[in-house]
């Protein structure tokens, strides 16, 4: 096929700059408000979990405490096809990619259904599917390419198309929190992806392809096996078999960062990978779904190690890389319930979660105003 029409004027480095610069730290005076006042509540100190630290860490984001409630939330699913699928490294035909749109688009997938059930919008973009798709008012067209080339002989992207891809998630980013998005989460489609992903782990990490690599989407024993060698030949072909080194300045280590994504990454990472960038850059929280959003959370860290202050792990994935990534990120997944699916599905099943642990900062009453003896007989926990 032909390389598709562009849809807007190139992004360019100078743009992704700009991204980059926007991007600060979390607030650390508002999060030790927060974490103040989370001691004056009417429980004991420690009580909620995990739930106190993401009201503190959206305290950070919005710099402000109480955070505000993240309503409404915004789903993006990126999805596009990938070039290292000739190796049969998933066992569903590459067409699903496409069909699966399809099943966004009219609402019919898992992720329909969860978002409608957290409250969420979807919005579906075609940033690199292998094929031209019918026109819908609720699909964006966004095609940088009709898919990768091959990890395995040489960059999956060239540079260029990994900026753009990049671009798209930007974009699509500050389109939703222009609309009013208060909370984005990352979702993707993408036969093959899982190869993908776990290639770009390896690259930011330098952990082993055998550490990594999972079964995606119901692989074989057989097919693992090939996978795991997959991967580890796009890394020694691409010359990523280490850790990112040590950058000489934040130019020389950006351009090693998209270097990386291009090299093993797909366009639908690209993609994310702008979208947490930009949800950083506008101070919104981004809920990160799987191993696909871990893995592109990855590169966005390697761009802005910041924006990882403004991620929330929305769960933990059956596929082994994921922890790995979590880890590497910093981050603790809100929920362990051994899925696998991708799409935006684990995220949605933690925003509830994130805006309940923000409500109880905006609604539950300090151990002073309800009149309430705390453990050490004041109106505090102790």
């Amino acid at each position: 096929m032909s390389a598709p029409e562009p849809w807007t004027a190139p992004w360019t480095m100078e743009a992704l700059e700009r991204t980059l610069a926007a991007i600060g730290p979390a607030d650390a005076g508002a999060m030790a408000r927060a974490r103040a006042h989370q001691d004056r509540l009417t429980k004991p100190r420690g009580a909620l979990g995990e739930l106190e630290d993401v009201a503190v860490r959206l305290a950070g984001i919005a710099g402000v405490c109480p955070p505000p409630l993240p309503v409404p939330a915004a789903l993006a699913i990126f999805a596009a096809d990938h070039g290292v699928h000739a190796h049969g490294v998933s066992r569903w035909p590459q067409e699903v990619t496409a069909q699966m749109v399809a099943n966004f688009v009219a609402g019919g997938a898992v992720a329909n259904a969860f978002a409608a059930h957290a409250g969420a919008s979807v919005t579906v973009v075609d940033v690199g599917v292998a094929s031209d798709l019918p026109e819908s008012p609720r699909l964006l067209a966004r095609k940088v390419a009709y898919g990768t080339a091959d990890l395995s002989r040489g960059p999956a992207m060239s540079a260029e198309q990994a900026l753009a891809a990049v671009g798209v998630g930007v974009r699509v980013a500050l389109d939703l929190v222009d609309a009013g998005a208060a909370c984005l989460v990352a979702g993707d489609m993408g036969i093959a992806n899982t190869t993908a992903s776990a290639a770009l782990i390896c690259a930011f990490t330098g952990r082993d392809a055998a550490e990594v690599t999972g079964g995606g989407a119901g692989a074989d024993a057989g097919s693992l096996a090939r996978k795991i060698e997959i991967v580890r030949r796009g890394l020694e072909v691409n010359g990523v078999t280490a850790p990112p080194p040590a950058p000489e300045g934040p130019d020389r280590g950006r351009r090693e960062a998209l270097r990386r994504l291009a090299a093993v990454g797909g366009l639908e990472h690209a993609a994310i990978t702008g979208f947490v960038l930009a949800a950083a850059a506008s101070r919104v929280p981004v809920i990160l779904d799987g191993v696909i959003a871990g893995a592109a959370a990855l590169a966005a860290a390697a761009l802005a190690p910041a924006a990882v202050d403004h991620c929330v792990a929305g769960h933990r994935s059956a596929e082994p890389g994921h922890a790995i990534t979590l880890g590497h990120l910093g981050l603790r997944p809100l929920v362990d319930l051994e899925l696998r699916l991708g799409e935006g599905t684990g995220a949605l099943l933690a925003y509830p979660l994130v805006g309940a642990a923000v409500r109880v900062m905006h609604e539950v009453a300090t151990f002073d105003s309800a009149g309430v003896t705390g453990k050490d007989g004041a109106g505090r926990t102790s």
